[in-house]
């Protein structure tokens, strides 16, 4: 069930910041973005969708790849203004082929 906090975000037509977790590592996969058809799909398919802002519709990770989110647990934050989807992740989350967008070290 979504929060009613989420749904008048939604309603405002807010997109909800989504961190995707992999369930097992504990490893920041990636951030995607997702209006409330994304998180209903997500929760009903149990497979990770998004809103593609690039492509401005709805988008299933690993539609095209194959490399598909099951979704393990949504976790609202404590603001009620991001996500994070704990996942198993059938392959890479990146679409440079790594296990991770999160590859480039700054510091």
């Amino acid at each position: 069930m979504i929060p009613e906090s989420l749904i008048q975000r939604f309603k405002a037509g807010e997109l909800i910041n989504v961190v995707v977790q992999d369930s097992s590592t504990k490893e920041v996969l990636m951030v995607a973005w997702a209006n409330q058809e994304a998180l209903e799909k997500s929760i009903k398919s149990g497979n990770a969708t998004f809103w593609s802002r690039s492509r401005n519709r709805i988008w299933i990770k690993g539609e095209e790849s194959g490399n598909y989110q099951r979704i393990i647990n949504i976790k609202l934050d404590c603001d009620g203004d991001s996500l994070l989807y704990l996942v198993d992740p059938a392959g890479p989350a990146c679409h440079n082929g790594t296990i991770t967008c999160f590859e480039e070290k700054i510091l």
